[in-house]
C-alpha cells in the first residue's frame, strides 16, 4: 500500500503504520485505508495478528484532521463519524491478537484507535495520551468510553474524561491503559514479538474467546450508533464547539 499508511509482514503479524506526516491526523482517506487494511489482513490466512504503529516518532496520531473536517457540512460529518465508528468496531472485534506500538503522542482519535487494540505498548517518558474531546466541545465517542471504563474503572474513567487530561506513559501504566512501557526504539519490536507469539495459538479458539470478551460492548455501540452519531453532529455544529474547534484547527 502507498499513501496515508503502510503495511508490512513480519512473520504471522501484519504491521500497519500510520503515515500522514508528523502528527498523523485522521481524515476520511486514512479511515478508509485503515479499514481496508484490517479487512485484507483478516482475510489473509497467513496473518494471525496485527500491530498498529506510526511512521512518526513524535505522534501516533493527534486525532481528527480538524483543518480537513472543520468546514464540512453536517451530512459529511455524519458520514465520516459513522465510518470512523465502523473502523473502531472492526479493530476492536478483529479476531486475532492486536496491539498498538505507541512511540509518540496518541491524542483523541489516536487514543481511540489505541484503546480498540487488545494491548498497548508505550514509549517511556512524556508520551501523552488521552480523550480530550470535551475540551473541544464534542462528546467522547461511545466505544472508547466503554473500553476505558472497563480498563481503569468508573472513578478513574470519569476523572480522565471530565478533565480532558492527557497523561504520560508512567500514568498510563499505573492505571492499566498501557500494558508495558519500554524505551522508544524497543516498542515496535516488542509489540511485534508479543503478537507473533499469541498468533501461534489455535486461531479458532483465540477468536472465540476474544469474541466472548468484546461482543457485549460492540453490541451496545452498534445498537446506539445512529443516536450517538446524531449527538456528536449536534455538538460539533454548536456555537461553542465551532469556536473551540476553530481555535484548535489553527494550531495544526
Amino acid at each position: 500500500m502507498t499513501g496515508p499508511l503502510s503495511v508490512e509482514r513480519q512473520g504471522p503479524v501484519a504491521v500497519v503504520k500510520l503515515d500522514r506526516g508528523v502528527i498523523n491526523p485522521i481524515d476520511g482517506e486514512l479511515v478508509d485505508r485503515l479499514s481496508d487494511a484490517l479487512g485484507e489482513a483478516r482475510e489473509d490466512p497467513d496473518v494471525g495478528g496485527l500491530v498498529l504503529a506510526s511512521a512518526s516518532e513524535k505522534f501516533f496520531s493527534i486525532g481528527f484532521d480538524l483543518p480537513a473536517l472543520y468546514d464540512r457540512d453536517r451530512q459529511a460529518i455524519v458520514a465520516f463519524y459513522d465510518r470512523f465508528t465502523h473502523l473502531c468496531l472492526d479493530l476492536y472485534t478483529w479476531p486475532g491478537p492486536t496491539a498498538t506500538a505507541i512511540t509518540g503522542h496518541a491524542i483523541a482519535g489516536g487514543c481511540i484507535l489505541a484503546l480498540c487494540c487488545d494491548y498497548r505498548y508505550v514509549a517511556e517518558g512524556r508520551t501523552l495520551t488521552g480523550l480530550n474531546e470535551i475540551a473541544l466541545g464534542v462528546p467522547v465517542p461511545h466505544l472508547p468510553q466503554l473500553i476505558l471504563q472497563r480498563l481503569v474503572g468508573d472513578r478513574a474513567c470519569r476523572r480522565l474524561l471530565d478533565s480532558a487530561e492527557l497523561i504520560d506513559a508512567a500514568k498510563q501504566l499505573e492505571l492499566g491503559i498501557a500494558d508495558r512501557t519500554l524505551p522508544g526504539e524497543k516498542v515496535l519490536p516488542f509489540a511485534t514479538a508479543e503478537i507473533a507469539e499469541l498468533a501461534e495459538l489455535p486461531a479458532d479458539a483465540f477468536a472465540a474467546t476474544k469474541t466472548q470478551r468484546v461482543e457485549r460492548l460492540a453490541a451496545r455501540v452498534r445498537a446506539q450508533q445512529d443516536a450517538k452519531t446524531a449527538e456528536f453532529a449536534r455538538c460539533w455544529f454548536s456555537p461553542e464547539a465551532r469556536e473551540l474547534l476553530g481555535a484548535a484547527r489553527e494550531k495544526f
